[in-house]
C-alpha cells in the first residue's frame, strides 16, 4: 500500500482518540465520521472516502487469511494495538458493492470499577467460585468494558486459571495473580462452542464468554457454571428479566423445563446497562440494571414466572438490586443526564416518571 494511505489512516485514528471518540466510521462517497457523545460528526479537514482509497486500506490492514474471510463472507472482525495511540475494533464489511470500515476505541488499559461508575455490588460476583454471571445491554452499551474490569478485578485478588473467550479479542490481560489465557474465535478457535467446550479440559476456575450466541454455547455455560467454574458472559437484550427469557426460550419446548431448573440453579446475577451522554457533553454514564439472584427469584424462574422478577427487583434495594428506571431517575436527580434522555431509556415510562416524583 502506498504510504499516503497508511499515514490518512494513522491521521484518522489519531483525531478519533483526540476528540475521544467511540467510533470511527469509513464507508464511500462520505467524509470519515465519529461518533463523540452518541452522535455522529465527520473529521475537521477530512476527503469523501473513494472506494479505491478504502479499498487499499483494507489491503494495508488485513493478511492474506483475513482478505480471504473478508472475500468469502463479505464481513471480518479483528482488533489490533496501534503503539503510543490505542486498541481498536475493527470491522470491515460489504455495502452498495464496495466496502466500508467500523472501528471502535478500547483503552490499552482496563478501566476500573471506580472509572466506570459500576455499582459495588458487582465486585460480590466477582467474589463467586461458580455460577452464571449475565451483563445484558445492546451494542455499545459497554457490556465488553463492564467484562474486562470484573476478570481485571478477580485477575488481581485470586490465583486463578481464567479463560477468555472472545470475538475478537478487545482488552488484553496480564498475568497478574491470577494466569489468563485469551482465545480470538478464527485465530485460535473455531466457534464459542467448540473453544467453551476444549476450556473445561483446561482446568478452568474462571470462564469469561464474549457472547453466548448460539444454543450450543448456551447449554455448555450453563453445564460449566453448574460444574463448579464461575462463568461470565454477555447477551443483547434489554432488562435483567429479558435476558432471562431470551436464555429459556433459545430452546425447544420440550427442553425448557430443564433449562429453567438448571439455569434458576446457577444463575447469580444480571446487570443490565445502557450508556447515557452526560447532561454537559462531556461523555457518557453507565445506567444499570441489577439482578441479584436470591431463593424467591430461583423460584420464579424454575416455575417460569419471570413476569413478577420485576417487581422484586423494585423491591430489593436491601440485597443491591435496583431497576433501570430507579437508576434512571437517580442520574436525573444528580443531574447527570438531562430528563429527556433518560426517558428514551427507561422501559416504563410511567415507572420511570413516579421514581422521578421521589427523588425530586
Amino acid at each position: 500500500m502506498e504510504n499516503r494511505y497508511s499515514e490518512y489512516m494513522d491521521f484518522l485514528l489519531v483525531e478519533t482518540m483526540k476528540y475521544k471518540a467511540t467510533d470511527l466510521h469509513i464507508c464511500a462517497g462520505s467524509k470519515p465520521l465519529i461518533r463523540v457523545n452518541s452522535k455522529l460528526t465527520d473529521i475537521p479537514n477530512t476527503e469523501i472516502m473513494k472506494p479505491d482509497m478504502i479499498n487499499k486500506i483494507i489491503e494495508d490492514y488485513l493478511d492474506e487469511k483475513k482478505l480471504n474471510l473478508l472475500m468469502e463472507n463479505k464481513v471480518v472482525d479483528f482488533s489490533y494495538s496501534k503503539r503510543n495511540l490505542g486498541r481498536f475494533r475493527c470491522n470491515i464489511y460489504k455495502q452498495r458493492g464496495t466496502y466500508a470500515i467500523a472501528i471502535r476505541t478500547l483503552p490499552l488499559e482496563i478501566p476500573n470499577f471506580e472509572q466506570l461508575g459500576l455499582p459495588e455490588i458487582l465486585k460480590t460476583f466477582t467474589k463467586k467460585t461458580k455460577g452464571l454471571v449475565l451483563i445484558s445491554g445492546a451494542t455499545g452499551s459497554g457490556k465488553s468494558t463492564t467484562l474486562a474490569s470484573m476478570i481485571d478485578l478477580i485477575n488481581k485478588q485470586y490465583p486463578y486459571h481464567i479463560i477468555t473467550i472472545e470475538d475478537p479479542v478487545e482488552y488484553l490481560h496480564k498475568h497478574q495473580k491470577s494466569m489468563v489465557t485469551q482465545r480470538e474465535i478464527g485465530d485460535d478457535a473455531k466457534s464459542f462452542a467448540g473453544a467453551l467446550k476444549s476450556s473445561l479440559r483446561e482446568d478452568p476456575d474462571v470462564i469469561m464468554v464474549g457472547e453466548m450466541r448460539d444454543i450450543e454455547t448456551i447449554q455448555i455455560a450453563l453445564t460449566a457454571a453448574e460444574t463448579g467454574h464461575l462463568v461470565l458472559s454477555t447477551l443483547h437484550t434489554s432488562g435483567a428479566v429479558k435476558s432471562i427469557d431470551r436464555i429459556i426460550d433459545a430452546f425447544p419446548n420440550v427442553q425448557q423445563n430443564q433449562i429453567k431448573s438448571q439455569l434458576s440453579t446457577v444463575l447469580e446475577g444480571v446487570i443490565s446497562q445502557q450508556l447515557i451522554p452526560r447532561k454537559n457533553n462531556n461523555g457518557m454514564v453507565l445506567a444499570s440494571e441489577i439482578l441479584v439472584v436470591n431463593p424467591a427469584i430461583r423460584n420464579l424462574i424454575r416455575e417460569g414466572k419471570h413476569y413478577q422478577i420485576n417487581s422484586l427487583i423494585q423491591t430489593g434495594s436491601i440485597n443491591g438490586m435496583h431497576s433501570i428506571e430507579r437508576n434512571l431517575a437517580t442520574l436525573c436527580k444528580e443531574e447527570i443526564i438531562s430528563v429527556e434522555d433518560a426517558r428514551l431509556k427507561a422501559q416504563d415510562v410511567q415507572l420511570f416518571n413516579e421514581y422521578l416524583s421521589l427523588v425530586k
